[in-house]
């Protein structure tokens, strides 16, 4: 367990560990760009760069492992500074003028360059930003990919590869320049993309976004910690909340999806809510009519218990069966099948979880 001192604060960091990693887990924030817990570290964007006692130049803390007596700097005017000169050279690579283009950008407001130029007070760059255009590539019905607000920090592989495993996006090479070749053109359905969207999730710009993102701005919502009904693995997810109804999904970091979600839990998770055609109040058939009309709850609720109870006692509990349905969870299913057990005196009880 090496001992260092980050900012004056003497911290006790496990073997093999990050100075990035070393000062998470003291409280100590190091601010990043191109690092994502588990999905790559490259450490392209040296925004993380800090000062080490000994060494003549900032090394990026996200790639730099702790040693027994290390002394690190996390914020001075020269750490400072080689931030905002990779900052500026990042905007500069962006091809934009991004005081102005940001406005219409639909992750204004929820991208991490932008916050982190504003932090450290780059309006603009100093270095030739460059000009040429490529062609957004948006065949995909819920990603879309602008390679011109690309930096290129490889989230999206490392989250298509290491996290999802996909292995759709990929890293390349034009001459000497790194690019992201996404497949959200013309052929996309050829690939093994499943469309999960992770990869718009890691992406710290606007370059790979869902589209339903037009419909709403970052500062114009709300999340709500939910559970994701698609099936019982229970992955954990946030639904984006816009004048009370629900906009998107976003996943959180629960125990079973860590951050993760596939295109159910993603993009079909939330839709049928506002659906104009869902049921919104329990019928029952007029026997005498055959219709079936609007009830209560309480009397159809009432009905439904009154007619199961009483095939069960003319029949006995093996004339009933109980079929859950796989968009429930886990919790859901434990009390179907208690109930069906317990109260219908049947052990039929099926499920279509065969997907």
């Amino acid at each position: 367990m090496p001992n260092i001192i980050i900012d004056g604060v003497a911290v006790e960091a496990a073997a093999g560990v990050t100075i990035l990693e070393a000062a998470k887990g003291a409280d100590i924030r190091i601010p990043t760009l191109c690092c994502l817990r588990e999905r790559g570290t490259i450490a392209s964007c040296r925004v993380c760069v800090v000062d080490v006692e000994g060494l003549d130049h900032p090394v990026p803390a996200c790639s730099t492992p702790v040693r027994e007596g290390m002394a690190v700097t996390t914020s001075s005017p020269r750490v400072e500074a080689y931030r905002r000169i990779a900052l500026e050279l990042i905007v500069a690579d962006h091809g934009l003028d991004s005081t102005n283009y940001c406005f219409s950008c639909k992750k204004n407001g929820a991208c991490e360059l932008q916050d982190l130029c504003r932090e450290f007070g780059v309006l603009a760059s100093s270095y030739e930003v460059a000009q040429k255009r490529e062609p957004v590539l948006d065949a995909n019905p819920f990603l879309s990919y602008d390679p011109n607000l690309c930096i290129r920090c490889q989230r999206c592989v490392g989250a298509c590869n290491e996290a999802a495993h996909n292995h759709t996006l990929v890293a390349g090479k034009r001459g000497v320049r790194t690019t992201i070749e996404a497949p959200f053109g013309e052929g996309w359905r050829a690939t093994d993309c499943e469309s999960c969207g992770n990869c718009a999730q890691a992406c710290p710009t606007g370059a790979l976004v869902e589209k339903r993102r037009t419909d709403y701005r970052l500062w114009e919502t709300e999340r709500v910690r939910t559970t994701c009904p698609h099936c019982g693995v229970g992955c954990q997810l946030d639904l984006v909340v816009k004048d009370g109804r629900i906009v998107d999904a976003e996943a959180a970091d629960g125990p079973s999806n860590h951050g993760l979600l596939c295109v159910k839990g993603r993009s079909a998770s939330f839709d049928f809510v506002d659906a104009p055609d869902r049921l919104s109040t329990p019928l029952v058939r007029n026997p005498a009519t055959g219709e079936l009309e609007p009830a209560a709850w309480d009397d159809a609720l009432d009905l439904v218990a009154r007619r199961f109870t009483e095939l069960r006692d003319a029949h006995g509990g093996e004339s009933l069966a109980a079929f859950a349905c796989s968009r429930s969870t886990n919790e859901d299913i434990y009390l179907f099948q208690k109930m069906a057990r317990a109260a219908f005196h049947t052990n039929n009880v099926d499920c279509c979880a065969r997907v």
